[in-house]
């Protein structure tokens, strides 16, 4: 089979609230096919100790649909199909229960294939709804493909499709661009014609308006306040990304271990700066917008440094990481 090459993207689209009802009950019926899956996996494991795969769960649902759920086969086989693929990634015998109420309630996710969504007239037709979204991209000028439609921590609805999206030829940009990650200075160029990025701290910020409305009580402010922060690091991160995209012909960026020192007494900081969300997306700006090919976008793993022990004195390598 020929290897696809062309750059697939994930479009989120903001659904329109008035359909927060009845994508919860298809939410609901989705978790209860979930947990269908994890204890049927768990029964055959311990008869026959070996891990079921997709496809034979997708057996065991035939005919699920008519027992009056709100979502029909195909969305009940993509289910079955991602149960598999997530216990073999985790390497668990049992995958954690979705729960449909109480105050650890698993958020709304409902995957879908491709063939199970329909664009017409601007809206998505899914499980017999016409889904109304605020399309920014246009998607009925690309080829979706499968998705889900996932809910936030505030209630709200996306739809999160992949599309294939068309290679662009090569830029002209030949300059090259090493890049230092830190937690003071957030990006530091080796370029010195590019001045260097300080750390925005969009945590910090508004650190104390979170404090206080975490003591009052007030849940959805919180809520607001935390996607502020997110909102604000996502669009700091990609105008960086897309401007040195746009300027540079390859980038090097230091291969730092964010998940390590998110461990240590910096956590805060290493977590507010998104280094591992700003690599990212350095990547796929590199595929769409300047290059189309992955290898344009490099990693260099960071030089043995020599210290010294104090405890025995005695010299040791080790890594940046």
């Amino acid at each position: 089979m020929p290897r696809c090459t062309s750059p697939v993207r994930i479009l989120r689209l903001r659904i329109k609230d008035k359909h927060a009802g009845d994508l919860s009950l298809m939410a609901r019926d989705v978790n209860l096919v979930w947990n269908f899956c994890n204890e049927l996996s768990m029964k055959i494991f311990n008869r026959e100790r070996r891990f079921a795969s997709g496809i034979e769960l997708q057996k065991y649902l035939n005919g699920a649909s008519k027992e009056g759920l709100a979502v029909g086969s195909a969305v009940f086989q993509q289910v079955a199909e991602e149960y598999a693929t997530r216990r073999k990634q985790h390497r668990k015998v049992k995958l954690r229960w979705r729960k449909s109420r109480g105050t650890r309630r698993s958020l709304g996710w409902i995957p879908f294939k491709a063939r199970s969504v329909v664009w017409r007239n601007g809206q998505a037709h899914f499980q017999g709804l016409h889904l109304g979204v605020w399309d920014s991209y246009g998607v009925g000028g690309y080829d979706p493909g499968a998705g889900t439609i996932s809910e936030d921590s505030r209630g709200r609805w996306y739809l999160n499709v992949t599309v294939k999206v068309k290679q662009v030829s090569q830029s002209g940009a030949t300059k090259a661009l090493g890049i230092d990650l830190g937690l003071k200075t957030f990006a530091g160029f080796s370029d010195e014609s590019l001045e260097n990025v300080e750390a925005q701290k969009f945590y910090r910020d508004l650190e104390p308006a979170l404090a206080t409305a975490q003591r009052a009580n007030r849940k959805a402010r919180a809520k607001a306040i935390h996607a502020r922060i997110a909102h604000r690091r996502k669009d700091f991160l990609h105008k960086l990304s897309t401007r040195l995209t746009r300027e540079y012909g390859a980038i090097f960026v230091g291969n730092v271990n964010a998940q390590a020192l998110a461990k240590g007494q910096h956590s805060k900081s290493v977590l507010d700066a998104g280094w591992s969300s700003f690599r990212t997306m350095l990547q796929y700006s590199a595929l769409t917008q300047a290059y189309g090919s992955m290898r344009s976008m490099k990693r260099f793993p960071p030089k043995p440094v020599r210290a010294v022990v104090p405890a025995r004195g005695r010299k040791v390598s080790q890594g940046l990481e």
